[in-house]
């Protein structure tokens, strides 16, 4: 048995850190960055470094927790988030490119299942790939945001549906008509029971769990590991591949089964783990697969191979896109967010390639086509939700509203009155009884309780809540507040209030949870509180005649006393926003502020 060598381990290891960091500053998936490292050190250009048996092993258990971490990201709920005609769109964005890229390779004189795994691989579009764009972009509020995590969601499915197809059909060999529904029967009981599984036994398992009082998360991880090596052997014995029995353990591990703190524990765990440790050597490796032949004596087929996943990505999307009266220019917007691939397709291909199912030179392609069409989407969908923006036509639609507001001080009632549209728009929190009770006869929708605690979030159903605003004098308490908001209740828009007294807090802290913070810049909250108890203050309005971020308005405005303090933002239909340090005021907003 070959022995361990933790040289090159550790070599993989931080060539991979460095690979993925690099891809990460520059607005890319880590992914990558290390596909990138493994054809440079492999034998396709220094020749450092070459697969082994036991960087194998460690690379298929990395795409093992891999995939479980993928299914535990994904929430069907999510798919509601996006109307059915963005479905229509996200679905044309993975058949349309599907098919172009099967019958380009059978074209070029490939075999059919050589064919399919390339179509699989140019339908696929990457989930993590979007997530860090739209939040760069500033569009995770948008209805494109929605669609193109439809599509992610949607595409990285049915093509693990494909993909089990596949493994079962090569794993049986000559099949005759009586040994295409034995394959057929085997892979659907096996997502049969593991559904059956999923949605009865998992939830038993946890609340048994709660009852008998074991909270030790290290348990809990070693259940759910048993479990997803369980799926995963379920997974072989039916004849398909053990990442879609990890898939669909994570899909059920996901929700339901431990309570939500556990979960979310977990989660981070077998992030670390795959993506920090385990993945990497999976992708390192897979770029030791890689020839650069392919630029020689199969250039053809790489340009049409990319041009097809590009083209069929963008023009498939846009043409399902149509009948949902959205209009053809989102539908293209929609789908150069689409055209970027991720962890999934590199998964498959390096599969096809271990089984023989693909060639080298074809499997190169493919990790070529990922690198060159991922590089294009931060550009594009800049262009085109630019171009939609300038034209009115970039469509917002939040799928968690209302606030939670920490503090029941004049500043947090005075933001409270101003936000309220609906009764249960806003609720105010606050460990002080008497200030409870004061906004409550001033007809607050308020409630007493210490907000580090995750039952008053709980309570406040923080789960529908779209907005969390830390609005107390002590900052700490803010971004710890806002940590647990996002922690457990993934609210997706954190404000604080940092005040310029404190050091404990700062941009870098707020970063780490995409908070940011409120009124664009440390204020103190006891004058301006008093102002506004003993009504010493003037509320004015200010238009803004062109486009101008918050903070560059906050240096244009303040002087050295900070007399004004900017509260809203109020769009052109007439709906206000708190103001804070990650925004930007468009041409004809209004800002509200005080002096």
């Amino acid at each position: 048995m070959e022995e361990l060598n933790i040289l090159s381990l550790l070599i993989i290891l931080f060539s991979a850190w460095l690979g993925g960091s690099a891809a990460k500053k520059l607005g890319y998936p880590a992914i990558l960055g290390e596909l990138i490292i493994g054809i440079l050190l492999g034998p396709a250009l220094l020749g450092i470094m070459e697969t082994s048996e036991m960087i194998n092993v460690l690379a298929e258990v990395g795409i093992i927790l891999l995939m479980v971490y993928i299914g535990m990201e994904i929430n069907f709920r999510d798919l509601g988030k996006a109307s059915w005609p963005g479905l229509l769109a996200a679905i044309g964005g993975f058949i349309v490119p599907f098919a172009l890229g099967y019958y380009s390779i059978i074209y070029f004189g490939g075999t059919q299942m050589a064919a399919i795994f390339v179509a699989i691989a140019v339908a696929v579009t990457s989930l993590a790939t979007k997530s860090r764009i739209l939040v760069d972009l500033k569009l995770l509020n948008t209805r494109i945001a929605y669609v193109l995590m439809a599509g992610a969601l949607i595409s990285d499915t049915l093509a693990l549906v494909i993909f089990a197809g596949i493994v079962s059909y090569v794993d049986a060999g000559s099949i005759d008509t009586l040994g295409l529904v034995w394959v057929a029967g085997k892979a659907i009981l096996f997502f049969v029971f593991t559904a059956l599984a999923g949605i009865y036994l998992l939830p038993l398992l946890g609340k048994f769990l709660m009852k008998s009082n074991y909270t030790s998360r290290t348990l809990h991880f070693t259940l759910i590991l048993i479990i997803v090596l369980g799926f995963s052997e379920l997974a072989e014995v039916a004849g398909l591949h053990s990442i879609l029995g990890a898939f669909m353990a994570g899909l059920f591990i996901r929700d339901g089964v431990f309570n939500r703190q556990i979960s979310k524990d977990i989660n981070h765990i077998f992030h670390d783990i795959s993506i920090g440790f385990l993945a990497p050597i999976f992708f390192v490796s897979a770029g030791f697969n890689v020839t650069l032949e392919v630029f020689q004596t199969d250039l053809l087929m790489l340009i049409v191979v990319t041009v097809v996943a590009m083209v069929g990505k963008i023009l498939g999307t846009a043409l399902f896109y149509l009948p949902s009266g959205y209009g053809w220019r989102e539908g293209i917007a929609v789908g150069t967010g689409m055209n970027g691939r991720g962890a999934v397709e590199i998964i498959i291909a390096g599969i096809g390639l271990q089984m023989g199912i693909i060639t080298s030179e074809i499997f190169s392609i493919l990790v070529f086509m990922a690198i060159f069409t991922t590089l294009t989407v931060p550009l594009f969908l800049t262009w085109t939700t630019t171009w939609l923006r300038n034209r009115n036509e970039l469509v917002h639609q939040e799928s968690r509203s209302g606030y939670i507001i920490l503090g029941a001080n004049p500043l947090g009632l005075y933001m409270a009155k101003q936000l309220q549209q609906k009764d249960d728009d806003v609720i105010i929190i606050d460990a002080n009884r008497e200030m409870v009770a004061e906004a409550k006869k001033q007809g607050f929708n308020s409630m007493y309780g210490n907000i580090l605690k995750e039952e008053t979030l709980e309570d406040a159903k923080a789960i529908e809540k779209g907005t969390f605003i830390g609005l107390t004098g002590n900052s700490e308490i803010n971004f710890l507040a806002a940590q647990l908001a996002d922690d457990a209740f993934y609210i997706p828009n954190k404000i604080v209030l940092v005040s310029p007294s404190e050091s404990g807090t700062d941009v870098d802290m707020l970063d780490k949870i995409n908070a940011t913070s409120l009124f664009a810049n440390k204020t103190e909250l006891k004058p301006w509180a008093a102002k506004i108890s003993n009504g010493n203050f003037e509320e004015k309005t200010y238009t803004v005649e062109e486009e101008i971020s918050t903070r560059e308005w906050v240096k244009q405005h303040k002087d050295d006393k900070n007399s004004i303090l900017p509260f809203f933002i109020v769009n052109t239909e007439g709906i206000k926003r708190p103001f804070h340090y990650n925004d930007t005021i468009d041409e004809g907003e209004k800002i509200i502020y005080l002096e």
